[in-house]
């Protein structure tokens, strides 16, 4: 981390110093774990803590006025990926508008910057680099007393128009000495959405992540960490996500924290980035226990090239890999979320629509496909110039192009990125998504096939909703080729569409065949009338809908379906299907 100070004003603070930490999230239901664990470090030494939190969405001078009314004499910001810009532009007019302000910065967006950033940044006073508590808490302590700093480990300050920068240290060896941001107060828990940390650092050495720089793994204690989750298990958070970068890098660890939450959650739903291949037979055998809902894991496979993983420094055992993988998803009760990333060295756009395909075989609930990043500090940023890799110069520093991949390969795999989002990753396309993969060749080819007619029809430039993704890709499969897959590429849309979608009988999608004959309106008129009965009094209000279908579940033959849409107040729409044949 870096903190910025500058000395603009004789040292004063007769009462208690007021310094307000802040960060701008990309949304709003987000909140800090760094900021709160700043507080909770630094304590009653510093003096007075605020905790502002705000959005990048929100107006500059609206931000801009809050602090301000707040009448600070320190503001610390925690700087990210997303909302670097924004933080800056903010400081600057924060140090126009209060030039005895001082400024602190931190976080990994800025951790790396060099005297020239304080050039660029004048009101800037401290920059902090990487691990934020022992620093700021050095800092602040010392201006608290009303003195003036001296050198603080892996701190720049600016003292008049000197910068004095302190040397490398060790982060925090034991993590305890960080007091629970959750039991001292500091932690908002009523978002239903709260980060948490059991560890830091990282076993693996990935070249275009800024963990390859650290390499030291440290754990809260056993005790600490079943303090914490207990306490937020009992508030009933709705959703925890840890942040530890392979949260089972020790097995037995590992073990003993899920079998902690085993036995008393109530309702908490956690997020894990884990490792598939260091997944042991125990540990298989303990998530197999696990209810649905409960966990979801999210799990960087980044590329299935062997030469791509040893260029980027990744060991991973790929077989054991997806065996693990398979293992989970035929058990499906955790919800798996699996990464690959573009433009890896070695990686090319052939290679990359292979490893779409491989993974997509593992059936994820979520296929995430990113570019790579040339983050600042990142290994594979210093070899950019030597691997002869373009990447944008501004956050977020995404790749754009390299002697394996052009930059129009990456836009389309951009544009496939898109496309799966809106159909395989929404949950609403299954039954298409496996025809269309059946007609194209492979999952890829088909999202590709996809992906260049929607590139024709300009539809990347805007939002669709989701009546007008259906259409289109309706549109799309009618203008195809009559071929015999046609057919079922239709009937799968539309059979997808209704069991996400309610179909009013007033608006009726023309990729319906809605010609039923006597006999099956005589079925459905019947059966509706069954279930009317059977919810009677229960406050459930039935709309339904019905058509025919020769291909879907590969029936080879006619059969009518009948939708039925229940809703109630505070109630989830549930759809019922029931199927009439010959």
């Amino acid at each position: 981390m870096h903190f910025p100070l500058s000395i603009k004003s004789p040292l004063r603070y007769p009462c208690r110093m007021r310094t307000i930490l802040s960060t701008l999230h990309s949304k709003f239901i987000h909140n800090s774990l760094a900021l709160p664990c700043l507080a909770a470090y630094c304590g009653d030494d510093c003096g007075e803590f605020l905790i502002r939190e705000f959005t990048v969405h929100e107006p500059r001078e609206s931000i801009l006025s809050q602090v301000l009314a707040e009448a600070p004499d320190v503001v610390a910001f925690s700087v990210y990926l997303w909302n670097r810009r924004e933080t800056l532009e903010l400081v600057d007019a924060l140090c126009v508008a209060r030039p005895e302000l001082r400024v602190i910065l931190g976080g990994p967006e800025v951790s790396f910057e060099g005297e020239d950033f304080f050039t660029r940044h004048p009101g800037i006073t401290a920059l902090i680099r990487g691990e934020g508590e022992a620093p700021l808490r050095a800092l602040l302590s010392t201006w608290q007393q009303a003195k003036q700093p001296g050198v603080i480990p892996r701190t720049v300050l600016r003292v008049g128009k000197e910068l004095i920068s302190g040397p490398e240290s060790p982060p925090l060896k034991e993590l305890d000495t960080i007091p629970s941001p959750f039991k001292t107060g500091w932690t908002d828990m009523e978002r239903g959405f709260v980060y948490y940390e059991t560890s830091r650092g990282c076993p693996f050495h990935c070249s275009f992540c800024l963990s390859a720089r650290d390499n030291l793994i440290r754990s809260y204690s056993m005790e600490r960490i079943k303090s914490d989750l207990l306490l937020l298990m009992q508030k009933r958070v709705a959703k925890v996500k840890l942040v530890d970068r392979t949260f089972n890098f020790d097995a037995s660890r590992t073990r003993e924290i899920f079998s902690f939450i085993l036995e008393h959650n109530q309702s908490t739903h956690f997020h894990f980035e884990i490792a598939g291949h260091l997944l042991d037979e125990a540990t298989l055998e303990l998530l197999d226990k696990v209810p649905e809902e409960m966990f979801q894991f999210e799990i960087g496979v980044q590329s299935t090239l062997e030469s791509t993983l040893d260029a980027i420094g990744r060991k991973v055992n790929l077989e054991k890999l997806e065996q693990n993988i398979r293992h989970l998803r035929q058990r499906n009760r955790i919800h798996m979320h699996l990464d690959l990333v573009a433009g890896l060295p070695g990686d090319n756009y052939d290679s990359f629509l292979k490893s779409i395909d491989r993974v997509a075989a593992l059936a994820p609930h979520h296929l995430q496909l990113e570019p790579v990043k040339l983050l600042p500090g990142s290994p594979l940023r210093d070899q950019a110039e030597e691997l002869q890799i373009r990447f944008d110069p501004n956050p977020p520093y995404t790749i754009l192009g390299s002697p394996e991949i052009s930059y129009s390969e990456l836009q389309q795999l951009q544009q496939i990125s898109r496309l799966l989002d809106l159909t395989y990753n929404s949950g609403n396309f299954s039954n298409f998504m496996q025809a269309l993969s059946d007609a194209t060749g492979s999952f890829a080819m088909g999202l590709e096939w996809l992906a260049g007619k929607w590139r024709k029809r300009d539809l990347f430039r805007f939002p669709l909703n989701r009546q007008s993704l259906f259409q289109n890709i309706y549109e799309i499969v009618r203008d195809r080729d009559k071929e015999t897959s046609q057919e079922r590429l239709i009937e799968c849309l539309a059979y997808d569409y209704a069991r996400c979608e309610r179909v009013a009988t007033n608006r009726i999608p023309e990729f319906f065949d809605t010609g039923l004959e006597a006999v099956e309106l005589q079925w459905v008129r019947k059966r509706v009338q069954e279930m009317t009965e059977a919810i009677k009094g229960q406050g459930i209000k039935l709309q339904y809908f019905a058509a025919a279908f020769s291909t879907i579940h590969n029936s080879g033959q006619r059969t009518a379906y009948l939708f039925c849409y229940l809703t109630g107040t505070g109630r989830k729409m549930q759809v019922e299907e029931y199927r009439y044949s010959d």
